[in-house]
């Protein structure tokens, strides 16, 4: 089967209330924040999305993201190849005031002034929050090993005096 480019922005009330689901493609040249924060987006994000409404009457949006990136390792500086997976729960609000009212479970949508969410920004932020902290290669496919890594050594404190050992001394006269 085919993936089809999904639509850059769907009314999310309208799409849960047909219980419709995305199964699609996100092209890698409209991912320009991840791009940003990578060296290259290597492959096209395939984006899985499922709207429906749950026991509460919230409509939702479920989905999941994955992509190829290439990140740079912080220990060696050599570029390697990355898939970012993601799996995310939203659900379509009109202002920040029904924020708190969302279960936990649940990240806000916001619902533009035509009353749509925008799904090319709502995938690249789970996509590049997905990303890793540190980007390493694996311990066995990395170029520095960790025998040959230094964290530095503490120095031995100097045998200065204490600059308050002089207060120490007044406090003891003072008390005689």
């Amino acid at each position: 089967m085919q993936k089809v480019k999904l639509p850059l922005t769907v009314d999310p009330f309208r799409c849960a209330q047909k219980q419709l689901d995305y199964d699609g493609i996100v092209d890698k040249q409209r991912l320009v924040r991840l791009g940003e924060a990578t060296q290259s987006i290597d492959s096209d994000a395939e984006v899985m999305l499922s709207f429906d409404i749950d026991a509460q009457g919230l409509k939702t949006v479920t989905g999941r993201a994955t992509v190829s990136v290439s990140l740079e390792c912080q220990r060696c500086w050599e570029p390697f190849s990355h898939r970012c997976e993601t799996e995310f729960v939203y659900s379509p609000v009109f202002n920040d005031d029904q924020v708190g009212n969302l279960p936990d479970a649940y990240e806000p949508a916001l619902v533009d002034e035509n009353g749509e969410i925008d799904l090319i920004q709502l995938v690249e932020d789970e996509l590049i929050v997905a990303l890793p902290q540190v980007a390493m290669h694996e311990d066995t496919d990395c170029k520095v090993s960790a025998e040959n890594m230094v964290y530095g050594e503490i120095p031995l404190a100097d045998e200065r005096p204490n600059p308050f050992a002089v207060l120490k001394n007044l406090k003891q006269s003072n008390e005689e």
